[in-house]
């Protein structure tokens, strides 16, 4: 007995290698039936896949990998892939703004490549820098006759649309309708004039009124009869009603918006290209000396009138004209103008009333009547309002911005 103790003492049995040693031998065991239990032998019962110890598909060693998304690209205007131009079927040229720029006046330069301010490849005229014409200037033919045939058709398609001319009661109606207090509908017409989106804003309106009303204030009131032309001619509208800068346009009895014209609009904004200089070193017919005298004699003259910013300028024609009775040199006070803006009122009254401008300095336009001035009594006024309005039917209204009886002075 004591020497089996003595035995127990020195090589006691390790608990821990018996069970690391039954614990193999149950694994090997478990690991030799094909599904790790006995239920499976008896009953053919197979465990979920969720506590299978081992993947249906062997071969797999991972999981699937997910299909990865396309990465997402933000939609750009200028994406034309697979899209066909835009067509339209006005028969003008479209130019940035009608009211400020004119088709007889060339530039003798750009400012920057033939960009087309529509986006590349979104309308089928080819854009040359100044405008997209109706017709490819490429093909046209010497005598004109192109020219001819599109103006004919816009005067056909005006009428069509117009119909029967209003009575005096539809039109003092939609005039009513169009005022401050009935309705906020109204389209602002700024220092750019009637530009091209216009067009489509104006349409719009169309939609849910038969007139709207248009605010017109800055440059473009200097020739308020350019802008009513214009806004006639690229709308196939009517003017009923003018009240200084406000105007009425009326869309015509047989106008359906379902069937408007196609109007691309223009993305950004094209740089003007570059004109001849309004203002010369020496005047025609002087020397260098009295042109410098002459400078110096109009900036000294009292100021006609100061224009104010964005402003309604549409008595300051009829201003300079009287103004040239008594005295040859005119100056108007542009304090607070950008500079591009009463540099296009002195190329208005040159063209206008005519004159001769003499300097921009200062932030003044100083113009001269020249030599041989002779004073215009063609009516100019009151041709201007005919364009428009009726005489037989020109009534005196009541209500505020309803008067037109003073639509005659500007």
């Amino acid at each position: 007995m004591s020497l089996l103790k003595r035995l127990s003492r020195q090589n006691p049995p390790p608990p821990l290698s018996l069970a690391t040693t039954l614990l193999t031998r149950c694994l090997s065991s478990a690991s030799a039936s094909p599904s790790g239990s006995k239920l499976h032998d008896h009953y053919c019962f197979k465990p979920p896949h969720s506590l299978s110890p081992s993947p249906e598909n062997p071969n797999s060693s991972s999981k699937p990998k997910k299909k990865q998304k396309p990465q997402y690209r933000p939609p750009s205007s200028l994406d034309r892939t697979g899209l066909k131009p835009i067509r339209t079927s006005l028969p003008f040229d479209f130019r940035y703004s009608y009211t400020e720029s004119s088709p007889i006046v060339r530039p003798i330069g750009l400012r920057e490549p033939k960009y087309s301010p529509f986006g590349p490849g979104r309308v089928d005229r080819e854009w040359t820098g100044v405008c997209a014409p109706a017709v490819d200037p490429k093909v046209r033919s010497v005598d004109g006759l192109e020219d001819t045939n599109l103006e004919e058709e816009r005067r056909k398609k005006r009428e069509r649309i117009l119909g029967k001319p209003l009575t005096a009661a539809e039109r003092i109606i939609l005039v009513q309708k169009c005022q401050r207090n009935k309705t906020k509908r109204q389209i602002n017409l700024g220092r750019d004039g009637l530009t091209h989106n216009m067009l489509n804003d104006i349409h719009n309106h169309w939609k849910h009124a038969e007139a709207v009303r248009v605010k017109c204030l800055g440059v473009p009131t200097v020739d308020m009869r350019n802008v009513c032309n214009q806004l006639e001619d690229k709308t196939f509208g009517k003017i009923i009603h003018r009240h200084g800068g406000t105007l009425v346009v009326y869309r015509g009895r047989n106008y359906n918006p379902k069937k408007r014209p196609v109007i691309p609009l223009m993305l950004w904004r094209p740089h003007e290209p570059v004109y001849p200089r309004l203002i010369k070193t020496t005047i025609e017919g002087l020397s260098i000396e009295e042109t410098k005298e002459m400078r110096k004699r109009g900036l000294a003259v009292p100021a006609l009138t100061k224009l104010a910013k964005n402003g309604y300028y549409g008595s300051l024609l009829p201003m300079v004209r009287d103004a040239f009775l008594s005295c040859e040199l005119v100056r108007i006070d542009c304090q607070g103008l950008e500079r591009s803006d009463y540099k296009k009122i002195g190329c208005k009254l040159r063209d206008l009333v005519p004159c001769i401008p003499v300097t921009f300095e200062k932030e003044q336009v100083v113009v001269w009547r020249g030599k041989d001035y002779k004073p215009q009594n063609n009516g100019y006024l009151i041709t201007d309002r005919e364009s428009f309005d009726d005489f037989n039917n020109d009534l005196n209204f009541d209500e505020e911005g309803l008067d037109s009886s003073d639509d005659n002075r500007s």
